[in-house]
């Protein structure tokens, strides 16, 4: 269930234009947000005139309620129904001490009601705001048209876009993850830095593998979690042909990393698979994996930390399931198509149709009995986002890529979760992933949330980022 967004409201006022505008545009913002299902805190008519802010008494009010409710305030919407006090606005944000992203909107004149009585100029005013947020090194968001009405549908569009950047920086922020087993020796492309990531506030735990196989050892056929988690692979995903034994070893492994998840208080993961855990317990863990990812809590293969992070960004904009898959394969001579691939551990929500499988690449050198477990079908058509971070340790810096395309119904007959691509201009982006060193693993979903992404975590997170487009 998608988690309810709270925003603080700051109203601009300016005594000598109209603040009559003020408290009607305060309502109107308040009624924005409740019709989007969004929360508000704001003075009351009664802490300041018109429950505006325009001196440096109403900003000192203002941000004491915002820090009253500084844990559930996601970000805050910079409100101008006339020019506003740039300064109190200002002052405001500092005071407060938030971290979280600003939006600024303007209400717009209407041409036939220009007396002094109502003209607004929050045209003008908009800039005023903005270049005092730059003098106090506030970052801050705008929205797509200069002006918009509240209760307009360019607003409602971008009031969606920034609940997706907030929802973004609020779980990258003290996000933690769990790496459950060592880089696989041949994966030096999913190397990363902890360092980088804890300056970020972003916290790895680790679980070497044995200790994931020794209590898997323990643990008794009947176990009541290894049962729970039994019933519910069956329910998730079809297993006819599967070895019984071999889906009792995958309920053991998902309880087994659920416990150990609650314990440390992690919600995501990234797990090593080639070959430790298809040797030592004779199965794969990619419908565990899917599982997980399903419910939101992202699991990359391959011990990709910084692709589970991909991962993550793209369900927290989305609030839906994300996946991380390989750009594999070109597709015919259509040079903006490819066929994106994973063994596969994708989340259900990717597929036209699912069926578990055995492990086609690992089964010969481990046998196939001993690589059942992948998600097998054909991925659905629809429009996705994609993104990738990287730790970048010549440069000091986490920085990434995110843009936009759509997967497609063109015939494919392959193995494991695959499906076909279109990104526009998709030569251009294959170049500047090769010329940059990013790695072969992409995040996607089911979404258009590339625009929030890189919003969020260019401008909120400094990290650098390219957004694709065409």
């Amino acid at each position: 269930m998608a988690k309810q967004m709270t925003f603080g409201i700051i109203v601009g006022n300016r005594g000598f234009f109209p603040d009559h505008l003020a408290k009607s545009g305060r309502q109107q913002m308040i009624d924005a947000l409740a019709k989007a299902g969004i929360r508000s805190v704001v003075l009351s008519e009664q802490d300041t005139k018109y429950g505006a802010v325009e001196t440096y008494s109403d900003a000192k009010r203002c941000a004491a309620l915002f820090q009253q409710h500084a844990a559930d305030i996601d970000g805050v919407i910079v409100t101008l129904p006339n020019f506003g006090d740039e300064r109190a606005v200002a002052d405001t944000l500092r005071l407060s001490g938030l971290r979280v992203p600003v939006l600024i909107q303007a209400t717009p004149d209407n041409a036939g009601r220009m007396t002094i009585a109502d003209r607004r100029d929050s045209f003008c005013g908009k800039m005023s705001v903005c270049n005092n947020l730059q003098q106090y090194r506030i970052p801050y968001s705008l929205t797509r048209l200069h002006t918009e009405a509240p209760d307009s549908a360019e607003f409602v569009a971008d009031l969606a876009w920034f609940a997706a950047v907030c929802r973004v920086v609020r779980g990258l922020r003290n996000l933690r993850i769990g790496a459950i087993g060592a880089r696989p020796t041949a994966f030096n492309t999913v190397r990363y830095s902890e360092k980088l990531l804890e300056a970020s506030g972003i916290t790895v735990e680790t679980l070497d593998l044995s200790e994931v196989m020794g209590r898997i050892t323990r643990m008794k056929d009947s176990d009541d979690a290894a049962t729970a988690k039994l019933a519910a692979i069956k329910q998730y995903v079809p297993t006819a042909g599967v070895p019984e034994a071999a889906l009792l070893k995958m309920a053991k492994l998902g309880a087994v990393i659920d416990d150990w998840m609650k314990s440390a208080d992690l919600s995501v993961s990234a797990i090593q698979c080639w070959t430790s855990m298809e040797e030592f317990l004779g199965v794969v863990p990619c419908t565990v994996m899917s599982m997980m990812s399903e419910n939101l809590f992202s699991s990359a293969c391959e011990t990709d930390v910084a692709g589970t992070i991909s991962m993550v960004a793209l369900a927290l904009a989305s609030e839906t399931p994300s996946a991380l898959l390989d750009w594999n394969n070109n597709y015919g001579d259509d040079p903006d198509k490819a066929v994106c691939f994973h063994c596969s551990n994708l989340p259900k929500h990717f597929f036209a149709d699912v069926k578990m499988d055995f492990q086609a690449i690992i089964a010969g050198t481990v046998g196939k009995l001993n690589t059942f477990g992948t998600c097998d079908g054909r991925v659905k058509a629809g429009a996705m986002s994609f993104a990738r971070f990287s730790t970048d340790d010549l440069h000091g810096s986490i920085r990434g890529y995110v843009g936009a395309g759509e997967f497609t119904s063109d015939p494919l007959k392959t193995f494991g979760g695959a499906g076909v691509v279109r990104i526009p201009a998709m030569q251009k982006l294959l170049r500047y992933i090769c010329e940059n060193g990013f790695e072969h693993h992409v995040a996607a979903s089911f979404s258009s949330v590339a625009d929030s992404v890189h919003e969020a975590v260019s401008r909120y997170l400094n990290w650098p980022m390219y957004r694709h487009e065409s």
